[in-house]
């Protein structure tokens, strides 16, 4: 599978029927997903991260590529991969190692170390991945001004939304207001001219429901890997008290 088939994936989409991308963590996860029916994945670093014994944020570059070429490699799917800020990593460096790790796509944040980077300064280097990769990767903008927060004095939505525009000029096939809230994605949506992902959480909309809002895909982090691991204990719990 290919970009151009993750691509083909987020458009043409109608309100309320959005691209769920489930995040697997490890290989027999991404295949029972895959086998459930979905058409593409996007793996979750704090999800790989906490498999791989790790801190969220604290995985070596080498183990994170390893693990999402163990899952592309298991699945017929198309895989994005979240690489969070690069790990530093010069563009050509980063897109060779997203390829011949099987990724297809990528998610790059606009924070490091829990401060945000100048928009512009990650503009460009999105640029360069995007030339770097032509269209062999689909690269999904993820902007943290809800995560991290903005510089007193600046409104919240309109710097997401310029952050956003400037992405997207730079080359980014899909931005990312990660956490951004619900009654706000009508307006994200309508000022971008790309598809906007959202996050669903756990008590917030569902799929559908973020669909209708205006978000063309729909991601979870590592929120199914923390399902699993909370029906895990239960059953650890009825294995103790059997």
């Amino acid at each position: 599978m290919t970009a151009s088939d993750l691509r083909a994936l987020h458009h043409g989409r109608t309100p309320g029927d959005p691209l769920v991308l489930p995040g697997p963590w490890d290989a027999a996860s991404a295949r029972v997903l895959a086998d459930a029916g979905f058409p593409a994945l996007a793996t979750p670093s704090a999800g790989i991260a906490a498999s791989l014994g790790h801190e969220d944020g604290a995985t070596p570059a080498a183990a994170m590529f390893a693990a999402v070429a163990r899952i592309a490699r298991a699945v017929p799917v198309p895989v994005s991969a979240d690489i969070e800020a690069g790990y530093g990593l010069a563009p050509k460096e980063l897109v060779e190692r997203l390829l011949d790790a099987g990724a297809v796509g990528c998610n790059l944040e606009d924070s490091v170390d829990g401060v945000l980077m100048d928009p512009q300064r990650q503009a460009d280097r999105l640029a360069e991945v995007r030339a770097v990769a032509g269209e062999r990767l689909f690269v999904n903008a993820r902007i943290d001004t809800y995560v991290h927060g903005v510089p007193e004095g600046t409104d919240q939505e309109a710097e997401t939304v310029r952050r956003a525009l400037l992405y997207a000029a730079a080359g980014a096939d899909c931005v990312y207001p990660i956490l951004a809230p619900p009654e706000a994605l009508p307006r994200l949506a309508a000022a971008v001219p790309v598809p906007l992902n959202a996050l669903a959480l756990p008590d917030g909309p569902g799929p559908r429901r973020l669909g209708e809002l205006g978000a063309a895909r729909i991601t979870f982090g590592p929120g199914l890997q923390h399902r699993a691991m909370a029906a895990l204990r239960r059953i650890a719990d009825e294995l103790r008290a059997d």
